[in-house]
């Protein structure tokens, strides 16, 4: 019996990274999972190589139309939904002197209010006993160079977690937090370290890094996978970090 079977989970950002692998790790235990990505094309080419067990939907978690888009989905093709994972989120790494309000409100708008939102929408759709999963960040609570806005953003919806989890015990829906370090996703690349930056990054970071490497995207799926089943059935309001120490370095 695989740990997941007969859920319907929900993916913000499910087309890539941490995302994607979780949507790939949740299929393995037997779950339906509804992909939500901002760009068509990448959405598409993650729902063919997941297969049949893989829905899409395109939208931009900063448009709460996205939100509407999404419950209608769930509502017509599976009835309810039994997990929701907010791992859809932006970053820009930048002194605070530099950021102007349309970086901070990027970044708040994605990562913060399309959390709020995404879960207000999703919670009448979600069936009783079932899984809210928010992805932060070691930023909310750890001082990162750079990093004023985007941990602000994060600090944020650990506390809409533990909200939430005391809101919605009366109908057994555990909130948890899912708190990644540095990780290896296509994310490192759109900040621009390529090339050689690459190689000087990979070491930089397994210097700060107790167990000396970026995480895999495929071990912050199967925390996720934890929280998501059973097998965390009496956890809840929670932060789990998948970091390698990272936050105690």
């Amino acid at each position: 019996m695989t740990r997941l079977s007969n859920k319907v989970a929900v993916i913000t950002g499910g087309n890539s990274g941490i995302g994607f692998a979780t949507a790939r790790a949740f299929i393995a235990q037997g779950a339906q999972v509804v992909l939500v990505g901002r760009r068509a094309e990448a959405v598409e080419a993650a729902v063919a190589a997941l297969g049949a067990s893989a829905t899409g939907v395109v939208g931009d978690v900063a448009d709460l139309a996205t939100h509407d888009k999404v419950a209608d989905v769930v509502s017509q093709r599976f009835g309810a939904a039994d997990i929701y994972v907010a791992n859809a989120g932006v970053i820009d790494i930048q002194h605070s002197a530099d950021v102007t309000p349309a970086d901070y409100d990027r970044q708040f708008l994605t990562n913060t209010r399309g959390t709020f939102f995404g879960v207000q929408k999703i919670v009448p759709r979600l069936r009783d006993g079932g899984s809210i999963l928010l992805v932060s960040s070691i930023a909310a609570r750890k001082v990162l160079e750079g990093h004023a806005v985007y941990a602000g953003s994060k600090a944020a919806i650990e506390a809409f977690a533990r909200s939430w989890a005391l809101e919605l015990k009366d109908r057994r829906i555990r909130v948890n937090v899912l708190r990644p370090g540095p990780t290896d996703t296509p994310i490192i690349g759109k900040l621009g370290v390529e090339g050689d930056r690459r190689a000087a990054f990979d070491v930089e970071m397994a210097r700060a890094i107790p167990f000396g490497r970026l995480a895999e995207a495929e071990e912050l799926a199967q925390a996720a996978v934890f929280l998501a089943s059973t097998d965390s059935a009496f956890v809840t309001g929670v932060d789990i970090a998948v970091d390698g120490g990272a936050t105690l370095a």
